[in-house]
């Protein structure tokens, strides 16, 4: 399976929204919303408005990261926008989560898991099977633009490991600080997603950027 590149759109230019949007639709293959709350992460992104807009102009799927506490709260209200994955944290979660994610599925979305650096990889092990996909940040949630944490390729050749165990098929998506420097080694150790906001929408042809990230590989 190639691996999918999902760029950010909290990097991208906010006056020039629409521009963005039809450079994605035409290059990525998954539009990612980080939605923040300033409770579980201390930052504030955007909210339902701009979800919905995005998704009513989006030719290819949105996949919307929740950091934010009580996530089964807008599980109902991101199925009615059209976004077609939906992601939230373990941490935020709970004993809730595998509820949550059959809530997701039930209404029709792709359900997706997410645990911070530090949360232990194997804290994802009890929920497959519940999931569609599960987010590996390789930064701390809540802001862009920090350096990528390198032992998250080995939680995520951990994570791979496991699922090939089971027999799942499961997406694992990366998210914080990727860009050609790590791709491929994350492409290496497992990945299928790649979510990339500033290597995308700070180089100078972000087209020809996320080309180059879907396409790259470890030297041989």
């Amino acid at each position: 399976m190639k691996i999918q590149i999902a760029p950010s759109l909290l990097s991208a230019d906010f006056l020039e929204l629409g521009r963005d949007l039809a450079m994605l639709n035409e290059n990525a293959d998954i539009i990612h919303l980080d939605i923040m709350d300033g409770t579980f992460v201390p930052n504030i992104s955007f909210g339902f408005s701009v979800v919905e807009a995005v998704a009513k102009a989006a030719r290819i799927p949105t996949d919307a990261h929740f950091m934010v506490t009580n996530p089964e709260k807008w599980v109902e209200r991101c199925a009615a926008c059209g976004v077609n994955m939906m992601s939230f944290h373990l941490e935020a979660a709970g004993r809730r989560t595998r509820a949550i994610l059959r809530d997701i599925r039930s209404r029709g979305m792709k359900a997706g898991l997410a645990i911070n650096p530090d949360v232990p990889v194997e804290k994802l092990f009890p929920y497959i099977g519940d999931a569609d996909y599960f987010l590996i940040m390789s930064v701390f949630a809540g802001f862009g633009g920090q350096k990528f944490i390198y032992e998250s390729l080995d939680r995520v050749w951990e994570l791979r490991q496991k699922l090939s165990r089971k027999g799942d098929g499961a997406l694992i998506e990366v998210d914080g600080g990727v860009n050609g420097g790590n791709a491929a080694a994350l492409a290496e150790a497992g990945a299928d997603i790649l979510v990339a906001g500033s290597s995308v929408f700070r180089s100078e042809d972000p087209a020809k950027t996320i080309s180059a990230l879907r396409n790259c590989r470890l030297p041989r």
